[in-house]
C-alpha cells in the first residue's frame, strides 16, 4: 500500500525557517509530480509548490523567493524549504504525489498533513 508521510512542521517565529519532508513508501513503479499544498482555517486548500520528476518547479506567487521545493528521486522524497516565514503561512501543509503503484493505475496520493504555525 502506498503512503505519503510528512514531517518537519512546527511552531516558528515570523522570519524563521522550517523544512518539510515527505516520503512516499510502498511498491511504487513511478512518481511523476510531487508537491505541497496548504489549507488555512476557513480557507480552501491551495497549491504551494510542485516539482516534476525532471526537476521543473512551479510556485504560488505568495511563496516565490521564500520557499524552495526539491526532491530526491532515489529516496522518493520531496522537500519544502520555507524561509522568511510569515504569519499568513500558517496552515496545515499536505504532501501530494501523482504516482503509479506496481499493481495499479496512476493516481493522486495525499499525506496526512503537518501543521505549520508562524507567530508574529
Amino acid at each position: 500500500q502506498v503512503q505519503l508521510v510528512e514531517s518537519g512542521g512546527g511552531l516558528v517565529q515570523a522570519g524563521g525557517s522550517l523544512r518539510l519532508s515527505c516520503v512516499a513508501s510502498g511498491r511504487i513503479f513511478r512518481i511523476s509530480y510531487m508537491g505541497w499544498y496548504r489549507q488555512a482555517p476557513g480557507k480552501q486548500r491551495e497549491l504551494v509548490a510542485v516539482i516534476s520528476s525532471g526537476g521543473s518547479t512551479n510556485y504560488a506567487d505568495s511563496v516565490k523567493g521564500r520557499f524552495t521545493i526539491s526532491r530526491d528521486n532515489a529516496k522518493n522524497t520531496v522537500y519544502l524549504q520555507m524561509n522568511s516565514l510569515k504569519p499568513e503561512d500558517t496552515a496545515v501543509y499536505y504532501c501530494n504525489a501523482e504516482l503509479t503503484p506496481m499493481s495499479a493505475g496512476t493516481d493522486d496520493y495525499w499525506g496526512q498533513g503537518t501543521q505549520v504555525t508562524v507567530s508574529s
